[in-house]
């Protein structure tokens, strides 16, 4: 295949955008058809054999589904040895494509395991400040009217190793794993608590999961009813056990914590709870001695998911550059890619839909001539807001915190095609 890629024009054959070979969007649109015959062998009428697959019958199907015992694609689990149910597992962003993260790859965040919970048992409070306190079980909530989202989740210690005073060496999904995106369907909870009768002076929600630690946090009763739903079905199937089953809170373009999985009550208040998980967690010290709390939104971002560390180049030629985007505060509007480091800038193709608060795939074309190569991307969303490079971000929020690190990631390329995390 190596050789193929030398079969194809030069760049300046083609519409260059950026120094060090990046091409145009509309490259792949134009001659991917094109770029694609450079890329396999010649056929001829002896080429195609029958394989001893289509010389026998196929095993039986299943009542569910499995991915092929050739694509073994998992996370990375990291769990205290002495508690296992406390830890992490990040999506292998590297290993996927498109922008709909598989439920079973979801990245998960867990305090004290995973409740196991009878659906028929289980019950949603709303209380406080409101006219009538209600109960729902999960029949009477499949009775509202619901609706489906295509979101991301992040929690806000996501990429937080940027943070380091030496770049981390792993994977994109070992790194900026803690982001997924599905499908959530659920209902409004600006229904319930309408049918609730929230207090006017009422400015905070205090939600508690049905976990051993009933892990509870704030949120303000104005994105309550905003854009909140509580969801049933992630990917068209009930909620997975990991990822909050019965009836999870997702509160779309909010940083993960405020997506309380195992969800039992909502308590309306004019104040907010001041749980672990907004003092002691969440917060960020400043380096003017002032600490960021109730910081909510994740802002822009973008990583590069191919070529990556681990993803190593073949040989010089015409490559796709590949990546994800996304924004909590609305729509990724543009994607910048540069190949070398940052002195030159081109603007890449964003793959349909463009949707807020969810995932955006951008692509890029590419010609490596085999030098040395620093890739970036630089996302800007709907707002105006444009992803910072880490020396502005560092510069601006000390390295004193541990969250909502969202810095433009530079990746190497070396002589040899291997690809290097750098602070560039």
């Amino acid at each position: 295949m190596s050789a193929d890629r030398h079969k194809f024009p030069s760049p300046a054959d083609l519409e260059v955008v950026a120094g060090n070979g990046l091409l145009h969007r509309r490259v792949f649109l134009k001659t991917g058809a094109w770029l694609a015959a450079g890329l396999t062998s010649a056929a001829t009428a002896e080429t195609l054999t029958t394989p001893p697959w289509m010389r026998v019958p196929g095993k039986p199907f299943s009542n569910y589904g499995r991915p092929s015992p050739h694509e073994q694609v998992i996370r990375w689990i990291s769990a205290n040895s002495a508690v296992p149910g406390n830890g992490v597992s990040w999506t292998p962003l590297q290993d996927l494509e498109g922008m709909i993260t598989p439920t079973g790859l979801h990245f998960e965040r867990h305090h004290n395991g995973v409740p196991q919970i009878d659906p028929a048992r289980h019950r949603l409070l709303i209380h406080g400040l409101v006219k009538r306190p209600l109960i729902f079980t999960m029949d009477d909530l499949a009775r509202y009217p619901m609706r489906s989202h295509l979101i991301f989740l992040e929690c806000g210690g996501n990429s937080n190793a940027g943070w380091r005073e030496e770049p981390v060496q792993n994977t994109v999904g070992g790194f900026n794993g803690l982001v997924s995106c599905n499908e959530w369907t659920g209902v409004p909870l600006s229904i319930l608590l309408d049918e609730a009768g929230i207090d006017p002076g009422a400015t905070w929600l205090v939600a508690e999961a049905a976990d051993a630690i009933a892990m509870n946090v704030s949120l303000p009763v104005a994105k309550a009813m905003d854009d909140c739903i509580l969801a049933i079905y992630q990917n068209g199937e009930k909620v997975r056990p990991e990822n909050g089953y019965p009836l999870r809170l997702i509160a779309p373009g909010w940083e993960g914590v405020l997506n309380v999985k195992w969800l039992r009550r909502l308590e309306v208040t004019t104040r907010p709870v001041m749980a672990r998980n907004e003092t002691a967690k969440y917060t960020e010290l400043l380096p003017s001695g002032k600490a960021r709390q109730f910081t909510f939104y994740m802002d822009a971002k973008s990583v590069i998911t191919a070529p990556s560390p681990g993803r190593n180049l073949e040989g010089p030629g015409f490559y796709e550059i590949s990546g994800l985007a996304w924004s909590g505060r609305g729509r990724i509007q543009k994607v910048e890619v540069s190949a070398d480091g940052g002195g030159t800038w081109g603007e890449a193709a964003l793959q349909e839909p463009v949707l807020a608060c969810c995932f955006t795939r951008f692509r890029m074309g590419w010609h490596w001539n085999g030098g040395s190569a620093i890739l970036k991307s630089r996302a800007t969303d709907d707002t105006g807001y444009v992803q910072p490079e880490r020396a502005a971000l560092v510069a601006e929020r000390g390295r004193n915190g541990y969250f909502h690190y969202n810095a433009i990631i530079a990746w190497q390329v070396g002589e040899d095609g291997r690809l290097h995390h750098v602070y560039a």
